[in-house]
């Protein structure tokens, strides 16, 4: 049996809740539409942790960040976690990027064999909380509420361009592997930084959503003393009482948001047709790292366990695979052992350390009760945040705060804390012990802590004298590209075309 190859489309800050079954109707987003309709979604999909560096060094590896050590959007992702890179190029596979990954550290691969563009993140450990000193709001780098009042109209951007330039050179190697030049099968991986903020598209995007019907937020903003005390925490990280936030200006991102959302989907309905004029099959992945509160509650960004933070598109192309809508909960965890199934790769070896489960069975019908598990310990928090999500339910924990308890079938906004009420003390007994199970908060902070406080010692070292910086630099082969003279012309001008026969 020949190794399907596997194409994966991973955005970044996508809400998963405008993915109801595929995207939303209303949203103007054909190819991903056509996708759908061929995949299965899985609809209640959820990261391991609410922000960019550790959700996808969990997507990578299967593992959630207190086992990855990538606790926060400064932290080293370290060579020694396998990723499914690793295991895909292990079993014969060439495996590629193209964009966003942030990989915080000196290795900027971590088993991809080649890599078309560097990061748009810094991969030093500039950006480290610190427990230490809760309340601190670090300017140069933190969230603030500017991403908001400053939505509108570009025609560039650094965000576009970098979307433009991760476009290019994705399709310029779904031209090359049509080639054939290389026999294995591959895994290519195409990581943009869109939806993400700042709010800001390009004219012809957001003119689709001039008339939009969704540009208000389901819920309206929650008062500061009424929020939850993570909430509170979050509001105060983003700079909240700097700005003011207008009614207009919410609409004014939401609708920039949706119009990204057109863009990407622009951007990857391109590279499904080169797939397709190059008669090349593929596996396809669609997902999203983490979400966006997009103005619900009052909160925006993420770094939050609410559905619009949390959840994230999932949807699965596969021979095999019956196309149709899967609403039991699942992770972006299950991704890496998911690829693995699908390249009949063992991970038997590394199995006691994977946090994730093949998706394969339960989207062949097999039943799955396993709960989902989220951490969180990076920015806005003063301590690890965990969840679970079990059946309806969903249940948060964290050392300093009450516990939350939320029927996400009865209150699909997560307006109703339960944890309180004497009628489900069953319920949260039976999840806190789940959680008590799992996790050890008082070790979890304490390794968080130490981690924070090498990165700071390291980071202040590295800056002092001569500084070679880890960011990835991009090769870029110009001796081996068009026409040189070490180069048979007749054979150049044979082996680059495709189809050759036509």
């Amino acid at each position: 049996m020949t190794a399907p190859n596997i194409l994966i489309f991973m955005v970044d800050q996508l809400n998963g809740a405008l993915f109801p079954d595929g995207p939303a109707e209303w949203l103007h987003a054909p190819n991903l539409k056509r996708l759908a309709a061929r995949s299965v979604r899985f609809a209640n999909t959820y990261t391991a942790s609410p922000l960019c560096a550790p959700a996808r060094a969990s997507f990578m590896s299967g593992q959630l960040p207190r086992r990855t050590g990538v606790y926060d959007n400064a932290a080293e992702f370290v060579s020694s976690q396998p990723t499914y890179a690793h295991h895909l190029r292990r079993a014969g596979y060439q495996t590629c990027l193209s964009g966003k990954m942030h990989f915080v550290g000196p290795d900027q691969m971590h088993g991809f064999e080649e890599r078309l563009t560097t990061d748009i993140y810094p991969a030093d450990f500039g950006w480290t909380p610190d427990y230490r000193k809760p309340g601190e709001r670090i300017d140069w780098w933190y969230h603030n509420m500017g991403s908001v009042t400053g939505a509108g109209v570009a025609e560039i951007t650094n965000q576009l361009e970098y979307d433009d330039e991760v476009a290019y050179h994705a399709g310029r190697k779904l031209y090359d592997l049509a080639r054939g030049h290389d026999p294995r099968p591959w895994c290519l991986t195409v990581s943009f930084t869109h939806p993400h903020d700042p709010y800001v598209a390009r004219r012809k995007y957001w003119d689709l959503y001039e008339d939009c019907a969704h540009l208000d937020p389901e819920v309206p903003p929650i008062p500061y003393a009424e929020q939850d005390p993570h909430s509170q925490r979050l509001l105060d990280s983003c700079d909240r009482d700097k700005f003011d936030i207008t009614d207009e200006d919410v609409r004014r991102s939401r609708r920039a948001y949706f119009a990204n959302i057109s863009y990407i989907d622009d951007k990857i309905g391109e590279l499904l047709d080169i797939l397709e004029r190059t008669r090349q099959e593929a596996i396809i992945v669609f997902v999203s790292d983490h979400g966006d509160m997009l103005g619900e509650r009052g909160m925006w960004f993420k770094m939050s366990f609410f559905e619009g933070s949390a959840r994230v598109p999932l949807m699965v192309a596969a021979p095999g695979l019956k196309a149709g809508r899967i609403d039991t909960p699942v992770s972006t965890l299950d991704v890496t052992p998911t690829l693995a199934n699908f390249a009949a790769i063992s991970l038997d070896e590394v199995l006691p350390w994977t946090d994730g489960e093949s998706l394969v069975g339960l989207a062949n019908g097999e039943e799955r009760t396993t709960p989902v598990a989220m951490e969180y310990a990076a920015e806005g928090s003063y301590a690890p945040l965990v969840g679970l999500r079990y059946g309806k339910w969903k249940y948060t924990r964290c050392a300093l705060d009450p516990d939350q308890l939320f029927d996400l079938e009865a209150d699909p906004q997560e307006l109703r804390n339960l944890a309180g009420d004497p009628a489900h003390k069953g319920t949260l007994d039976q999840l806190r012990a789940k959680s008590e199970a799992r996790w050890d908060l008082a070790a979890f902070d304490a390794e968080v802590r130490q981690s924070q406080a090498r990165r700071w010692v390291v980071y202040e070292a590295l800056r002092n004298g001569s500084y070679y910086p880890w960011d990835y630099q991009p090769l870029q082969k110009a001796s081996e590209r068009y026409m040189r003279n070490h180069m048979n012309l007749d054979t150049l001008e044979g082996g680059q075309r495709f189809p050759r026969g036509e």
